[in-house]
């Protein structure tokens, strides 16, 4: 049992771990950017707003019910109402002057603010939702930014096409890596190896305790690589609690999931190819590898 033991936990396979590992957390960080450039997208497209100028002549009950018509929009993510004195008070807070008493009467007009849904955050939805709110009687002006919508669409889209292949050029990377441990692992094998199979060892046999140790490899390094990741984002969220905006529960269970798949598989595969290189050789070849 102690031989068994000490073949697992030898220097080879520690190292192997520790490299595995930060391959793992590589590869987790990668997902995890990938995952939250899409919930940062969703974030920045919901908060692109669009102020509803309102007459002065409604009384509270059609407010109210411009108000619900407004919430059950296909285009609307939520909706807060802003009385005419609530935006005089936030122009004197925001400019430390009271316009009133310069003119003698408040200026301001109540409005609806709208956040937009994420899937209508484009140039063509908003505009015929502008389009439709202008042809309310009761809408005195409609207020958005048409390039800020531009522009946040635009370079979502240049962002996410950099993300993508970012993470498809460290995925090889990681995978090469993973693959150059395991290979090293095996290659100081070779000749034990080479012996199990003069011996009349069938492949299935050899083949065994390393897919084994390669499991094993895999599983404890994708724990390891989860642990320091969920670490790493719960000191996240102390440092700054608003992150929680983008990297939500869902997208740390992905992430772990993720690692603990790839961590299996790739040792796993990796493994498997290598021990198959050295099953192929003879014995001559084995000194010239």
């Amino acid at each position: 049992m102690s031989k068994k033991r000490h073949s697992f936990l030898n220097t080879q396979f520690i190292t192997a771990t520790i490299s595995t590992t930060l391959v793992l957390v590589l590869l987790g960080v990668i997902v995890l950017f990938v995952l939250t450039a899409q919930n940062l997208s969703t974030f920045v497209k919901e908060n692109i707003n669009i102020s509803v100028l309102i007459s002065d002549d409604l009384d509270g009950l059609q407010i109210r019910k411009m108000e619900t018509t407004l919430r059950q929009a296909p285009y609307t993510k939520s909706v807060e109402y802003i009385s005419k004195e609530e935006a005089l008070r936030e122009e004197i807070v925001a400019q430390g002057i009271d316009p009133a008493e310069f003119i003698g009467m408040n200026p301001y007009t109540a409005s609806f603010e709208i956040k937009i849904n994420a899937e209508h955050a484009n140039p063509d939805s908003i505009g015929a939702a502008v389009k439709e709110l202008k042809g309310n009687s009761n809408v005195v002006d409609v207020i958005y930014s048409k390039d800020l919508i531009k522009s946040v669409n635009d370079n979502i889209r240049k962002v996410s096409i950099i993300l993508l292949i970012i993470a498809a050029l460290f995925t090889y990377i990681s995978f090469a890596l993973i693959n150059n441990t395991v290979r090293l692992t095996i290659f100081s094998k070779r000749f034990i190896i080479n012996t199990m199979k003069l011996v009349g060892a069938s492949w299935s046999f050899i083949r065994r305790p390393f897919l084994t140790r390669g499991f094993v490899l895999g599983i404890l390094s994708a724990i390891i690589a989860d642990a320091l990741l969920i670490g790493g984002l719960y000191w996240l969220y102390k440092f700054e609690p608003q992150i929680s905006t983008v990297i939500n529960l869902q997208a740390i269970l992905i992430v772990s999931a993720a690692v603990f798949f790839f961590g299996i598989v790739i040792t796993f595969l990796c493994t498997f190819l290598s021990l198959n290189k050295y099953l192929k050789m003879s014995s001559n070849e084995l000194y010239y590898v």
